[in-house]
């Protein structure tokens, strides 16, 4: 990454074709806030409107890709163009790969469900706490999941808030390269690098059917999963489970 942009919350880089975006709260574990949203934003219209950037690589740290959305300033606001972290309802026509070290979980896990790719370290843990918070994934990971893991895998993952390890994720086709520790960026570049060999208008056509196939129309289960969010937050539960974290104990919930 540039120097100038050390102490910013995202920071990218170009490397020839491929615009590498760097997450960079790692005093707070990568956590989503508001200025990271703006950040990912940012970076992601750059790669979406530059004519010369052919394919994206989304990294975090070396211990933890993403914790999630900060619980203490929380994830911003949605975006124009990328709604929730700048990316999850974003569209897209330039392939963007993840390069996961370390956790991924929460909303940290869902930007990776973003992603087209996924190149993963052996260190690297997928999961959904937020049940575990009186919460739900609401970055399109309750819907985003069944379809891109075994459904019974990603109803296990929602409802106990567990998390799955990489070498299981490679094993169920969600990760494309395992990976030895700390060599995921460089192998996600290379894979990057691999696409930008190709025609990049082809790329991005048959990126766009096969994300269509995939997703589908998405609106429906978006103003579903937000209507479900808006009825949790309304709950005790809520606020217990967010004072359990901070006050590091055990919730006590009453399901009101």
């Amino acid at each position: 990454m540039t120097e100038s942009d050390n102490a910013l919350a995202v920071q990218t880089l170009r490397v020839e074709r491929t615009l590498v975006i760097g997450l960079n709260r790692p005093d707070k574990r990568n956590a989503i806030n508001a200025e990271l949203t703006q950040g990912l934003d940012e970076a992601l219209n750059l790669l979406d409107d530059d004519d010369d950037l052919w394919c994206g690589v989304l990294t975090g740290g070396p211990a933890v890709f993403c914790a999630g959305a900060d619980l203490a300033e929380g994830p911003g606001e949605p975006t124009d163009r990328g709604g929730y972290a700048g990316l999850t309802s974003r569209e897209r026509t330039k392939p963007l790969i993840a390069a996961v070290e370390g956790y991924a979980l929460g909303g940290g896990f869902e930007l990776v469900l973003s992603c087209d790719l996924v190149v993963a370290s052996r260190t690297a843990t997928f999961g959904f706490p937020e049940v575990k918070r009186g919460l739900l994934a609401d970055f399109g990971g309750v819907f985003r999941a069944p379809r891109l893991l075994p459904p019974n895998v990603a109803l296990e993952m929602l409802l106990t808030g567990e998390s799955l390890d990489a070498e299981r994720a490679e094993r169920l086709g969600f990760v494309n390269r395992l990976v030895e520790p700390g060599l995921a960026f460089d192998i996600a570049l290379g894979l990057a690098a691999t696409i930008c060999g190709n025609a990049p208008l082809a790329a991005r056509e048959a990126l766009t059917l096969a994300r269509r196939e995939i997703h589908g129309d998405e609106a429906a289960a978006w103003e579903a999963s937000h209507a479900a969010l808006a009825r949790l937050l309304a709950s005790n539960d809520v606020a217990e489970g967010v004072a359990a974290f901070f006050e590091r104990r055990e919730p006590r919930w009453t399901g009101r």
